[in-house]
């Protein structure tokens, strides 16, 4: 595979998502489009754009002193469960997705969703720096705690897999071939097996298993404590509410443009359940460990369970999956404003961040932005 094919003169508006026998993209150019929508999705994305140096932390530094051991606990514990899941996603997209892509423009998309991970990382990195004396006991404590490996295995499990398989394909292509000794059976309908499983573990890891850690950051700041690093979760959970439209649309299109994906769809619909199921308990294992010692007002890991369970069955549907859930009403009600609102004050102007967003216009994501799009 080349990472530019001159002699691939093929209409790249006829082209599928992913895998196309043609090949993959050639020429980069976004004035005729097969799907709008990930061009709108790219677009979106550098309207958000945003460092995490422009909100102000100095008086987090303070409050942070002033917490209960077990308030610091879970706030530190949650820090360090972010940081391992967007060191994953920091890389992870471009390298598993960026192969296998066939349309310019969902390319770009990819290209510029796995940028926007990596200021999530450096965010992190931000508010460490200005809040621990030693930031570096925080990182090196990371992988000590189960709860956080746990979750990193089981979300990069579904990358590696993919990218194995895909780097066979486009390396030998489809066949049975001896690679060091081992028999490797290179199979295109169990390459887009792979495919849709993975997109759905990262439907899941973009909708899910950030929620727990979010109603966290935001519960300090209904309380007027840590409000710096709060603002900046909101500038996260913001974006992550665009990735996870963004691969939304793509498990919808697949099946659109290849039959093969209703079939594995069917075939896969139990897994995908389980694979939500697996990061809902997971999710209230993350609840019960940061709460072990102790609540805070407002907030224990009782209500995060339903939350998360309230969380994942809107995520469910949306995906056409049945959720063994029942609970239908959000329990943290006022976490919506913090998911929903688009104006986010940073120190030191405290004005809105409309700088970094095209003509100087909000573009919140909300359950009309993508109005018109046909799907």
């Amino acid at each position: 595979m080349s990472v530019f094919d001159v002699n691939n003169r093929v209409d790249h508006t006829s082209v599928a998502s992913f895998l196309d026998p043609t090949g993959g993209p050639t020429i980069q150019r976004y004035d005729t489009l097969k799907y709008k929508q990930f061009d709108q999705l790219t677009d979106k994305q550098l309207g958000f754009f945003w460092r995490p140096e422009e909100v102000d932390i100095y008086q987090d530094a303070k409050d942070f002193k002033s917490l209960t051991d077990h308030e610091q606990h879970i706030f530190t514990s949650n820090l360090k469960r972010q940081i391992l899941l967007d060191s994953v996603q920091g890389r992870a997209p471009a390298e598993a997705f960026g192969s296998i892509v066939s349309l310019p423009e969902l390319e770009n998309w990819i290209i510029t969703w796995t940028f926007s991970e990596t200021i999530h990382s450096r965010s992190y990195t931000h508010i460490i720096r200005n809040i621990y004396s030693n930031p570096s006991k925080i990182f090196d404590e990371m992988l000590n705690v189960k709860e956080i490996v746990d979750c990193a295995d089981s979300i990069s499990g579904y990358y590696d897999d993919l990218i194995e398989m895909a780097g066979y394909y486009n390396l030998l292509g489809v066949g049975t071939h001896t690679v060091n000794g081992k028999k490797v059976v290179v199979d295109l309908y169990q390459l887009k097996k792979l495919l849709y499983l993975t997109l759905m573990s990262v439907n899941i890891l973009e909708g899910v298993r950030f929620y727990v850690s979010f109603a966290c950051s935001w519960a300090f700041a209904e309380l007027k404590k840590m409000e710096g690093n709060a603002k900046i979760i909101k500038l996260i959970a913001r974006d992550e509410n665009l990735h996870l439209a963004s691969t939304q649309m793509m498990l919808k299109l697949l099946k659109q443009e290849d039959k093969d994906f209703v079939k594995i769809e069917e075939e896969t619909r139990d897994e995908c359940t389980q694979m939500f199921v697996d990061a809902v308990d997971q999710e209230k294992e993350w609840a019960n460990y940061l709460f072990k010692d102790g609540s805070m007002i407002g907030l224990n890991a009782e209500l995060l369970h339903q939350y998360i369970e309230f969380i994942a069955t809107r995520r469910m549907t949306n995906v056409k999956l049945v959720s063994p859930y029942s609970i239908k009403n959000n329990p943290l009600p006022w976490t919506q404003k913090w998911i929903s609102g688009a104006e986010v004050q940073v120190a030191p102007q405290e004005t809105e961040i409309t700088s970094y967003v095209q003509g100087g216009t909000k573009q919140d994501v909300d359950k009309d932005t993508f109005t018109g799009f046909s799907l």
